[in-house]
């Protein structure tokens, strides 16, 4: 491996490193606030709520990330005038914008369903419990019901976090300069395949063992109480 390659060019990869970074954080987050309300959505007996949330986690759990990607960047140029009046089209028009957006719409989806069975997974008996202590509605469902799910939810709700931060290299194929957007560009200027692509595998096996540890550290945190049972 030449080392000497890596050095030259180890600025403009971490800078690529850092965009990922910032594209899976910020989708994460925003994909997180939406899917709880999206998963209690999914779990009304009130199709009004039910049938819109059905419809958006079949449609992004059901189709490639990379069409939605197409569909969202490429497509959107199709409504550019409706988009414009809307004020939303100087949003659209950026690469930015829409992997940030397709990749929180997926995410959104995907967590929604991990919500949706852990709160179905909850046992009856807790939730009666927390009826006993004259809990209902609103108060029951924060108080016991979605810190329950959460402790339920967390293991598989890790590995979307994993997958989607391994998924956002398909944000480069818009454009975006992204972890593999730059890799891609130095290794048409250098051809030199094998050196660039082993970094950048190197740079995703550290987020992945960060996230891994985070999540790890948080899953024992949570499931403490069962381990002193034992």
């Amino acid at each position: 491996m030449n080392m000497d390659m890596i050095t030259e060019y180890g600025p403009r990869l971490l800078d690529g490193f850092w965009t990922t970074i910032g594209i899976t954080s910020l989708s994460v987050f925003i994909g997180l606030i939406l899917a709880v309300p999206v998963a209690l959505m999914r779990l009304s007996d009130y199709k009004i709520l039910n049938w819109p949330s059905y419809v958006l986690t079949f449609y992004f759990r059901g189709t490639p990330l990379l069409v939605q990607l197409f569909l969202i960047y490429y497509g959107s140029g199709q409504f550019r005038v409706e988009l414009t009046e809307l004020g939303l089209w100087q949003y659209f028009r950026g690469a930015y914008f829409c992997a940030v957006f397709t990749l929180t719409l997926n995410t959104c989806a995907y967590t929604a369903e991990i919500f949706r069975g852990a709160i179905k997974s909850v046992p009856t008996g807790v939730i009666e419990a927390g009826r006993a202590c004259g809990m209902s509605g609103v108060l029951l469902y924060r108080r016991v019901v979605l810190p329950q799910a959460m402790r339920i939810a967390w293991p598989a709700y890790g590995n979307e976090i994993i997958f989607l931060m391994q998924a956002s290299s398909l944000v480069s194929i818009i454009t975006l300069l992204d972890l593999t957007g730059v890799a891609r560009r130095i290794i048409s200027e250098t051809f030199a395949v094998y050196e660039v692509y082993i970094f950048v595998a190197l740079l995703y096996l550290v987020i992945t063992y960060i996230l891994t540890f985070f999540f790890k550290r948080v899953e024992n945190y949570l499931q403490r109480h069962n381990k002193a049972l034992y």
